[in-house]
């Protein structure tokens, strides 16, 4: 379930990449023509802010986020995967607060309108916090359970 939730999320990213690049090269070729297009600016801020979102929970899942691992990189055995326990329940944490904040704010601005693309609202933009902030609950507590698993492993082996 993680591989293809995973894979969902870093597609929608990719869409989101594309368009964001595809709007940016709409406004420098319109710029250039003398053309006036106003609505690139915000398709490609908003398609890059789903784009950022989808990365960074895959990144949580991948254990890849930006982190300071000097000190992990120096424990070993139990002491390691003690310290990977709060690492993991911190971002659990935070992946909750995201969660339900974010559901906040889309109720809260749902019906505000994009400014170039007034049919457009910005709850399909901040939408994009709450999902994060489920998966990325979901990698942690995934990362959580199974770092918990291989610690009761290693009580039943000594």
């Amino acid at each position: 379930m993680i591989k293809a939730l995973e894979k969902i999320q870093m597609t929608i990213g990719a869409i989101f990449l594309v368009i964001f690049f595809i709007a940016i090269i709409v406004q420098i070729t319109t710029r250039h023509l003398g053309i006036s297009v106003i609505w690139t600016e915000e398709v490609a801020n908003y398609s890059f802010i789903w784009s950022v979102f989808m990365g960074a929970s895959v990144m949580v899942s991948k254990r890849e986020h930006f982190s300071f691992d000097f000190l992990l990189g120096k424990l070993e055995g139990m002491s390691k995967q003690l310290l990977l326990i709060v690492i993991d329940a911190v971002i659990f944490l935070f992946s909750f607060a995201l969660f339900y904040y974010g559901i906040e704010t889309v109720q809260n601005f749902w019906h505000y309108n994009w400014t170039s693309i007034p049919e457009m609202k910005m709850g399909y933009v901040w939408i994009s916090i709450p999902i994060m902030g489920a998966t990325m609950m979901i990698y942690s507590a995934s990362q959580l359970w199974a770092t918990i698993k291989s610690l009761k492993g290693r009580g039943a082996q000594a």
